[in-house]
């Protein structure tokens, strides 16, 4: 009897990234997606279909201040017909992604988080940031008179992203830190790799930390000499992470 026996041939990892589904972007507080057409282009060398999102208030206009529930309706609508969805969140764009997560679970296949926001502050240093916007926000019109100390001020508290936002982003700048005080990332039960900046002065490695003990089923990943964006400065090493654990 003649042997029928199929040869199996082994999977490539071409093969295996082809039936990958779809990786959807959600972009940190910036107001242009020009710094994210290095790190997509990476990724999409690794077959992937990348697909960035404009945020509404940051690359995409709001007539009224968000909160973190709207920015969950909105992604719900964008991904509404999808399925297996990977997600990708870095810094404000991981804490849109977590609360996403925590809702519509069955939406999403893999969860990435970048550098990600989140984790609530309520340290000293913090709370004195947050009694000097409460004094501009309170003078606010005679600090606009006097440029130099309006800045000096925003230069203390470092808080940049502040100061360059439109009315209703700073109040949904508020409302999102704000929703940090509820605990809810231990309801996350999608399969989560956590990629840090090792030298991240924006959202420290602690909080890498936290979200990595917080979200059972996470891996943490740090990246020797980056800060706050590793997948800009260290792309290739961010999208080998990405590679191996999909």
């Amino acid at each position: 009897m003649a042997n029928t026996k199929k040869k199996i041939r082994p999977v490539s990892q071409s093969s295996i990234v082809n039936r990958k589904s779809s990786i959807y972007i959600l972009h940190g507080w910036t107001y242009t997606l020009d710094k994210w057409a290095n790190f997509a282009r990476e990724l999409e060398s690794k077959r992937f279909e990348i697909k960035l999102l404009k945020i509404p208030g940051l690359t995409e206009k709001i007539n009224r201040p968000w909160t973190i529930d709207d920015c969950v309706n909105w992604l719900y609508k964008k991904l509404e017909k999808e399925k297996d969805v990977v997600l990708i969140g870095h810094s404000n764009g991981g804490r849109i992604a977590m609360a996403f997560s925590i809702k519509h679970s069955d939406k999403v296949s893999k969860l990435i988080l970048v550098d990600s926001a989140g984790i609530y502050h309520d340290e000293l240093y913090i709370k004195v940031k947050r009694r000097i916007f409460g004094a501009i926000a309170k003078t606010g019109r005679k600090l606009a008179r006097v440029g130099i100390a309006r800045d000096f001020l925003y230069f203390l508290t470092r808080e940049g992203d502040y100061k360059n936002a439109t009315p209703n982003m700073k109040k949904t700048m508020v409302n999102l830190i704000e929703s940090d005080k509820a605990p809810k990332i231990d309801r996350i039960s999608v399969p989560t790799i956590i990629i840090w900046g090792q030298d991240d002065r924006v959202t420290p490695v602690s909080d890498g930390k936290i979200l990595n003990v917080k979200i059972k089923n996470s891996r943490l990943f740090l990246i020797k000499g980056a800060r706050h964006s590793p997948q800009f400065t260290h792309s290739e090493q961010v999208t080998e992470i990405i590679l191996k654990n999909l």
